[in-house]
């Protein structure tokens, strides 16, 4: 069932205004937008000086200093230029669950992060994934491209088996532009997600890992002997809940979650954990933040 919460309230969207989305690495642009390169281009603002060299454009000598030193130099200026900005969504039948669904809660995050790369001028494009990728916004750009992407999200609904490997395969032969590569899913797969994320590094982008589990998976509410049925595969299993079972339960979850930050942070994937009872503007504004993907 679809859910009744807007993604995004007004009051959010004020304070949203104020951050941008921050690369670790540099990456070429294809038009001029309003983040400052380390690169050195032709904008308004001097960057520095450099000796001049044959070839070089005459118009960007410093007579000036030629004056002053009997030598020439060139005047060198910061490129604004714009930033790529993927966001991969899972929407795999394992994201429909919850109160709110993890789905609901990750397009929350995917339509926040979205409107801070929009206004920002820097290149939008929210991919859906299950066992493909599925739906494609294609690429967004200014704060007029925000109703659409809004649309896109909200039409998003739960459906099919994951496969990690194979879509973040396919979008990293697909996509041609580097930049900044959000992953939010719930990481359930059965397949594993080492083989998909080695994908992404190999194209060298700057990748952010936002695990969504439900409170319910977590801390499962559980007793008595019960059947449980895989949400994509319909796979069958009957099995009796007791206090050590839970126990061990548990314990696989926090490897599984250990093993997915080690496999990152090894890597240079910056990852995050959090779950569906999280407010999702604090992990926005706050544990973002932290980890350098907003300022």
């Amino acid at each position: 069932m679809p859910e009744s919460k807007p993604l995004l309230d007004p009051e959010l969207i004020a304070r949203l205004e104020r951050l941008e989305i921050v690369s670790k690495k540099i990456f070429i642009g294809k038009t001029k937008g309003e983040r400052r390169s380390k690169r050195k281009g032709q904008s308004v603002e001097f960057a520095d000086f450099r000796p001049y060299s044959i070839g070089d454009d005459l118009r960007f000598l410093d007579w000036n200093l030629f004056a002053r030193l009997d030598r020439l130099f060139l005047r060198l200026f910061y490129e604004e230029e714009d930033l790529h900005v993927h966001i991969l969504l899972d929407h795999s039948l394992s994201m429909n669950y919850g109160n709110p669904s993890k789905l609901h809660y990750a397009k929350q995050v995917a339509a926040a992060l979205g409107f801070i790369g929009l206004i920002n001028m820097d290149r939008v494009a929210l991919w859906c994934f299950n066992d493909t990728l599925s739906q494609s916004s294609g690429a967004l750009r200014g704060r007029r491209s925000f109703f659409k992407l809004l649309q896109f999200l909200e039409g998003v609904q739960p459906l099919g088996e994951s496969n990690l490997t194979q879509t973040l395969k396919t979008f990293s032969m697909k996509t041609k532009s580097q930049g900044v590569t959000l992953v939010i899913s719930d990481f359930m797969d059965k397949g594993g997600y080492e083989e998909g994320l080695r994908y992404l590094l190999a194209r060298n982008m700057d990748i952010y890992v936002i695990q969504v589990l439900s409170k319910e998976e977590i801390e499962p509410n559980l007793v008595g002997d019960l059947r449980l049925t895989d949400m994509e595969d319909g796979d069958e299993t009957e099995i009796t809940i007791s206090a050590p079972l839970l126990k061990r339960y548990k314990e696989t979850l926090n490897q599984f979650r250990g093993k997915l930050s080690e496999f990152c942070s090894r890597r240079g994937i910056s990852y995050l954990f959090t779950n569906n009872q999280v407010p999702f503007e604090k992990l926005v504004l706050s544990y973002l933040m932290r980890r350098g993907l907003l300022r």
